[in-house]
């Protein structure tokens, strides 16, 4: 796929004592040139204190989006089992609209049990989940067929994850853009694996955007050579500090 390298911010919605630090956040990261501003689908920090501050993601997003001009915006990434796969259309179209067209549908198959137990979904297993987000893709896609007005665009669909036999044989039926964890051989690897499901199912996997978390100056062009083209540096509250965030746009900056 050949598109430019973009850079992503993922402004976790945790530590922050009110919203104003989330708010102040975005504009800086919208000011400075970031691609993408992305969040996430938890509902308690994942760092620091378990039970600190924290802010619900999907109702973020709408305030993002009518926050900005020019980011595209999304989770990083949405737990699949969360909410009715209908519903979670509607609300990503609504999105979509607010923003003028900016949305990125981030979607995954959930991992995280302390969200599952305290808000009364079913952890169940890895493999369950994973069922559960194949159900549910092809009910997104049906259900945003029929929304009237219909989203802005066709909202892209990232898929976050590396499982090697349902994840990306899911990313290589449904996604827009592949969200990768791992080292750069985990990468190379699986986007090799990638490329067979896509054989497979009759996808182009060169029209899957490659996305990973920023890997750092030293690395981020052997990233590029591997296929990504979106890099995204998470920041924690309170204080979001955009330090890294500005490394990454300079390097850019002088690559381009």
């Amino acid at each position: 796929m050949s598109a430019p390298v973009r850079i992503g911010v993922q402004i976790q919605p945790q530590h922050a004592p009110n919203y104003g630090h989330i708010r102040d956040a975005v504009r800086r990261c919208e000011d400075a040139g970031v691609d993408v501003v992305f969040n996430w689908d938890h509902f308690y920090p994942l760092t620091g204190d378990s039970d600190g501050a924290h802010f619900e993601c999907w109702t973020m997003l709408g305030a993002i989006a009518e926050q900005t001009e020019r980011v595209e915006l999304g989770a990083l990434v949405t737990g699949g089992g969360y909410r009715n796969p209908d519903l979670l259309a509607d609300m990503a179209r609504t999105v979509d609209h607010i923003s003028g067209g900016r949305l990125i549908l981030g979607i995954g198959a959930g991992w995280f049990e302390k969200d599952y137990d305290a808000y009364g979904y079913e952890f169940g297993t890895a493999g369950s989940r994973l069922k559960l987000l194949g159900e549910y893709l092809p009910r997104i896609d049906e259900r945003l067929a029929k929304l009237n007005p219909p989203p802005v665009r066709d909202i892209p669909l990232l898929i976050g994850g590396g499982g090697e036999r349902k994840t990306l044989r899911l990313v290589a039926e449904y996604a827009q853009i592949w969200h990768s964890f791992g080292d750069l051989d985990t990468l190379r690897r699986k986007t090799g694996i990638l490329a067979e499901h896509c054989a497979a199912v009759g996808s182009d996997p060169e029209q899957i955007e490659r996305s990973t978390s920023w890997p750092g100056i030293p690395h981020a062009e052997d990233f590029v050579a591997a296929g990504v083209t979106l890099f995204t540096v998470g920041v924690s509250g309170p204080d979001y500090p955009l330090d890294t965030v500005a490394d990454a746009l300079r390097w850019r900056a002088e690559r381009d």
